[in-house]
């Protein structure tokens, strides 16, 4: 059974940093593409970063510089590392997996088939 467990998520100052882990289960890691959506109110659901099994990563515009997509293989688990945080980045993160083989980087909802459950991050002004 496919399970994908956020943590981390909480509320932090425009400028600080958090980061959320991502612990999954019930498939190989290491085989996955893997990635980080987020949904903030009225908003669809959007990419913000993506690491394929080689290790190769993506980014919306949104946060380039800013956050970073780590995996351990070794435990499991996807992270996402955020920094310079801003209110607009201020949403429910969830993890998202897909077993695919990618040419290119999958940033859109539909393209995943296994997700988290969600946690959220405020960040206030």
């Amino acid at each position: 059974q496919v399970q994908l467990v956020e943590s981390g998520g909480g509320s932090v100052q425009a400028g600080g940093s958090l980061r959320l882990s991502c612990a999954v289960s019930g498939f190989t890691f290491s085989d996955y593409c893997m990635a980080w959506f987020r949904q903030s109110p009225g908003r669809e659901r959007e990419g913000v970063a993506v690491i394929k099994s080689d290790g190769t990563t993506n980014y919306a515009d949104s946060v380039k510089g800013r956050f970073t997509i780590p995996k351990d293989n070794g435990k499991n688990t996807l992270y996402l590392q955020m920094n310079s945080l801003k209110p607009e980045d201020s949403a429910v993160y969830y993890c998202a997996a897909d077993g695919g083989l990618w040419i290119g980087y999958p940033m859109m909802r539909y393209e995943y088939n296994s997700w988290g459950q969600g946690t959220q991050v405020t960040v206030s002004s």
